[in-house]
């Protein structure tokens, strides 16, 4: 019998509204979790920063409740108030309930837009269980209250201001996001970026959870001059190339939608990574996109032919590529257009494929003129790529030997790598630990058919002091690259032989012990996954395993204390003991009285404090951080790729400066340590 089809128009939904929003919040702010709460704030700056754009705010306050709420302040013009001739009701209502609804889908009231979809405000509110704005404009102070995208107080005036902006306090739905804290850091960071995209825009970060309210101000007249000079901080600069190279440029074309700027700051450094960062509208484009493959061109054809010009490069000599010619180099390129063409609303790759010969011509003819007029600073730029070059040829020698190792130890593998027997990279994960001891531990608490150990001999190298030749040398990097199987990209972080579909595990997992040389390990490998391997990092295959720090031994029974971050392990110990029901003593006895006397008598439990994994045995070490029922994982996110590179840079390059900075600083938060 042939079953009814049940599938009609009843089973279609229709989502007023901003219910779509709440329903798939991931399609608007790219997800619920700590990245996707930041980028509310975000969608509401990029909303004032589009009022600085248009000449109209050169001031904007954010600031951090008690409460986690977010207020953004902008002395722009002011969301419009009157009734839209549509919709019949204020049109500030209409901004920020219905989704698509902006001033910025043509080019009448902003020439120049981050926020292109008319969806930030609108998004924000729908993912709000409260917000609040005010507007001030023709001399009125406008109020209006939602929750949840609903409209719950209807806009009525509240005061009187010659001034004009507008003021959005929200806070975010904890039914919908995994955490509702807000990291100071993460804001710091974004918002001192946008300060150096807009020259002479003033940005104040205040954050009220502290006792002292912590007050950061972001202004920079130099713009994205200022910019690279602060990416190059703790770098040594290339010989003559003190200040970096600045070029700007605009079309005029006809088409409105087709008329862009372009900004360009460049400068060299010693060391041996590219850190070029791309922006359109003010919007980090990590994937690149038509303007960055415009300045790339232009770069290594400027070079090129300068050095062929100047005899540099003879005849017989091949070209130098755009690796070699970017190595050491710190770049902003940075585009406004007004009708730019993004992929998706997270806006990661610019598709506005005029922006290429655009920023092309900017760069040729700029560059090419300031090399013109600087010939010292011109030969000092190609001897490094031509020093580069050799390093490269090196390197690629180096990594053709480990690929040849690669095919040869296919049968036995490298090192000491105890390998899985299920072959479905999917299912399977590589333990990376410290030393035969844990290793030992961790091969016999293993699940054999999907968990891999690789034991590294002493401590990776530092790959961010050493070229590539010198890493890819290195017995336990080679190891390792052997081990994971997708070979490693270029130190730009793309090209290389990388190829993720050849991972030979999902899951890589750092597992280190719980002290100053585990975090110092950690941190080594790190930094090789960030400069080598980052596809993995992106994809979500990279993992830091989390050991317990104390057990708790009652009886015959263990509890096992976790560290968390953000308390000291004392403090996380004594809240464990109260929780098991017993008063934490710091001695070994008590004192207690019975029939009128004093004895003393053993406490009920023992604390051990795990150093080591190689002191616990092989059935805890599984039990507290292998079984994939009872483990703790931390996976290694890269959010923004500016405050990675400078935190790697600084703590793990040459100069020491920065990081006896960084622990005079930061010395007050260590409360213990390992001596």
């Amino acid at each position: 019998m042939a079953k009814k089809n049940s599938y009609d128009g009843s089973e279609i939904k229709i989502l007023e509204g901003l219910e779509a929003v709440r329903k798939r919040p991931g399609m608007y702010i790219g997800s619920t979790s700590a990245s996707g709460l930041h980028h509310l704030v975000y969608e509401i700056v990029d909303n004032a920063v589009d009022e600085a754009l248009a000449g109209f705010c050169n001031k904007i306050q954010v600031t951090i409740h008690a409460d986690n709420s977010i207020t953004v302040v902008d002395n722009g013009r002011g969301i419009p108030v009157d009734k839209h001739p549509i919709k019949k009701i204020p049109t500030l209502e209409v901004v920020l309930t219905i989704l698509h609804a902006g001033g910025k889908f043509d080019n009448a009231a902003y020439k120049v837009s981050g926020g292109l979809h008319g969806v930030g405000s609108s998004v924000v509110n729908a993912l709000s269980k409260r917000l609040v704005v005010q507007v001030k404009r023709d001399g009125n102070i406008y109020e209006m209250e939602f929750a949840r995208g609903k409209t719950v107080k209807k806009m009525t005036v509240v005061g009187k201001s010659q001034a004009t902006g507008t003021t959005i306090t929200f806070w975010p739905d904890d039914e919908i996001f995994e955490t509702t804290v807000y990291s100071f850091d993460t804001l710091h960071d974004r918002l001192q970026e946008m300060a150096f995209l807009n020259r002479d825009l003033k940005i104040v970060l205040t954050d009220e959870r502290e006792l002292t309210p912590r007050v950061e101000e972001f202004c920079y007249s130099g713009g994205i001059i200022d910019f690279v000079k602060f990416l190059n901080e703790g770098k040594e600069v290339a010989d003559g190339l003190k200040r970096p190279i600045y070029l700007e440029g605009k079309n005029e074309a006809d088409n409105p939608a087709k008329r862009g700027e372009v900004e360009v700051a460049i400068q060299w450094n010693t060391s041996y990574s590219e850190n070029v960062m791309s922006f359109a509208n003010n919007i980090y484009t990590p994937e690149g996109g038509m303007h960055l493959e415009g300045f790339r061109t232009a770069l290594t054809r400027v070079v090129n032919d300068y050095a062929r010009k100047q005899n540099i490069l003879k005849e017989k000599d091949a070209n130098l590529t755009g690796d070699d010619i970017r190595e050491g180099l710190t770049a902003i390129v940075s585009v406004k257009l007004g009708d730019p063409q993004f992929e998706g609303q997270t806006k990661a790759k610019l598709g506005s494929s005029f922006m290429r010969p655009l920023v092309m011509k900017v760069v040729s003819d700029g560059l090419a003129e300031y090399l013109e007029e600087h010939p010292k600073q011109g030969r000092t730029i190609v001897n490094k790529a031509m020093q580069a070059s050799k390093a490269r040829t090196a390197a690629r020698k180096a990594r053709e030997a480990t690929r040849r190792k690669s095919l040869l130890e296919t049968a036995h593998l490298p090192g000491k790598l105890a390998d899985c027997s299920v072959r479905d990279a999917e299912l399977t994960e590589l333990f990376i630990v410290e030393g035969d001891s844990a290793g030992g531990s961790a091969k016999d608490g293993r699940r054999r058919d999907i968990q891999a150990i690789l034991p590294l001999r002493g401590k990776i190298l530092n790959v961010e002091r050493v070229g590539d030749h010198r890493a890819f040398s290195s017995d336990t990097i080679q190891a390792l690259i052997t081990a994971i199987g997708t070979g490693v990209t270029n130190a730009s972080g793309d090209g290389g032989d990388f190829d993720i579909s050849k991972a030979r595990y999902h899951k890589i997992i750092i597992m280190t012990d719980a002290d100053v040389d585990g975090a110092h390990i950690r941190i080594l490998l790190l930094t090789f996954f960030y400069k080598y391997m980052r596809p993995l990092i992106d994809a979500g295959y990279v993992y830091a395993a989390c050991p317990p720090i104390f057990g708790i031994k009652v009886r015959k029974k263990i509890y096992y204390v976790y560290p968390n971050g953000k308390e000291p392990e004392e403090d996380i110990l004594r809240r464990k003991i109260r929780e098991l029901g017993f008063d934490y003593d710091s001695d070994e006895e008590v004192e207690d009285s019975t029939n009128g006397k004093v004895k003393k008598k053993k406490r009920p439990y023992t604390v051990q404090r795990y150093k080591g994994l190689g002191e616990m045995d092989p059935k805890q070490l599984a039990s507290t951080t292998m079984d994939p029922r009872t483990r703790i994982l931390q996976r290694v996110t890269i959010d923004d790729a500016s405050a990675a590179e400078r935190a790697v840079r600084e703590l793990m390059g040459n100069q020491v400066e920065y990081r006896r900075e960084y622990i005079e600083r930061h010395a007050h938060d260590a409360r213990f340590l390992d001596a």
